[in-house]
């Protein structure tokens, strides 16, 4: 979804409170990834597997100018012949630690073997958030640090919301300062200019 579509959007669902609830979530991913310098993981179920979500985070990643948004997927069924980018498996979660970031987006009940492993990456210190739908269960979204929902009772669906997150997360960087300019650095800049033949007139 480009950033026109995802405007539009947006103006459709001015009102009703998901522009900014996105906004928040996507600000806490970007302060969690930013304050640690990255390692974000991004987790799905064994059913459903976030790839839209991650595309788009590297997208916005690159350009944002935030390398920290580019995350790694964690895939249920990895395979060791895989692409390197799809083949990190479950074990990476067993990894985690204090400073990384496990972003988990399911669209259903989380199964106990994805739920331990999230519980204890939190306890090992990285920062959980929860992306979900209604009927996902509260066991997940009690273990996040920062968690939403998308109600069952709502035109919305999972995915729209995963590209208004991903695109307020992009949006949400902090540009990064300019550095300042020294006086030689300023002094060599004027006398290129004043050096620089004129302007040719047609």
């Amino acid at each position: 979804m480009d950033a026109v579509r995802v405007a539009l959007l947006r103006e459709v669902l001015a009102g009703t409170g998901w522009p900014a609830a996105t906004r928040r979530f996507a600000g806490a991913l970007r302060s969690s990834v930013s304050a640690h310098g990255g390692g974000l993981l991004l987790v799905g179920t064994e059913a459903y597997e976030p790839w839209h979500l991650a595309a788009h985070l590297v997208d916005e990643a690159a350009w944002s100018g935030t390398p920290e948004l580019a995350p790694t997927l964690v895939r249920h069924a990895a395979r060791p012949d895989d692409p390197a980018h799809l083949a990190v498996g479950l074990g990476r979660l067993e990894a985690a630690r204090r400073g990384e970031t496990l972003l988990v987006v399911t669209p259903d009940e989380a199964g106990a073997g994805l739920l331990e492993r999230v519980h204890d990456a939190r306890r090992a210190g990285a920062t959980v958030l929860a992306l979900d739908a209604e009927g996902a269960g509260g066991e997940l979204r009690a273990m996040a640090h920062e968690a939403l929902t998308v109600p069952g009772d709502t035109d919305l669906d999972l995915d729209t919301v995963q590209h208004l997150v991903s695109a307020a997360a992009g949006e949400n960087a902090v540009p990064v300062p300019r550095a300042r300019r020294g006086f030689r650095d300023r002094l060599s800049r004027l006398a290129d200019h004043l050096t620089a033949p004129p302007p040719t007139r047609w």
